[in-house]
């Protein structure tokens, strides 16, 4: 049975999974993650480096493992980098271990969200827009299939995205304990 009890927040940079990651863990009292910043601590350096010394392969092998460990934690509001749902076992851990929430977010929103952010290597690029338009081609339909809820960013607020997230979390949670409660009763 899926566990509903983790929220995670996929989606592309520039999306609010940070912002809208440590409201969620202020209103439901639940501890927050941002897997960037684990990676940081854990390795002692910033991603930009990682992604100058190991190239974005050493780089999602760390984050492979960094997701594998956090989505452990119960219970737990994870911020995942955008390109994490690249590797199949990274949605897969998500998609089994917690309520997967995809934050959308339009190019030209992610164009405004980043435009003076010199720590996303992958916008290190003469037109960062065409840069952030391939990685939506390729990732957003990533995004949706491991997504249990969508929000778009672009159309809420960080407070109204929270409240659209809860409510849909909520009656999924309801939704998994009338399941648990129907299969106690019929193997009881």
């Amino acid at each position: 049975m899926k566990q509903v009890c983790n929220i995670f927040l996929i989606g592309p940079m520039g999306a609010g999974k940070t912002t809208i990651g440590r409201l969620l863990g202020k209103c439901l009292k639940m501890e927050f993650v941002d897997s960037d910043r684990e990676i940081e601590q854990r390795t002692g350096v910033d991603i930009p480096m990682i992604f100058e010394y190991e190239g974005e392969a050493g780089f999602r092998r760390r984050e492979a493992d960094t997701i594998a460990d956090l989505v452990r934690r119960v219970p737990i509001i994870l911020a995942t980098g955008g390109g994490s749902v690249l590797l199949q076992e990274n949605r897969a851990a998500l998609a089994a271990n917690g309520f997967v929430v995809y934050l959308k977010c339009s190019v030209d929103r992610q164009v405004e969200r980043t435009f003076k952010d010199s720590h996303r290597p992958l916008l290190q690029t003469e037109n960062p827009r065409q840069r952030l338009e391939q990685l939506m081609a390729t990732r957003e339909p990533l995004y949706r299939s491991v997504a249990d809820c969508t929000v778009d960013t672009g159309r809420y607020s960080s407070r109204q995205a929270v409240r659209e997230i809860l409510k849909a979390y909520n009656q999924a949670k309801r939704k998994t304990e009338k399941q648990d409660e129907d299969a106690q009763r019929r193997a009881g």
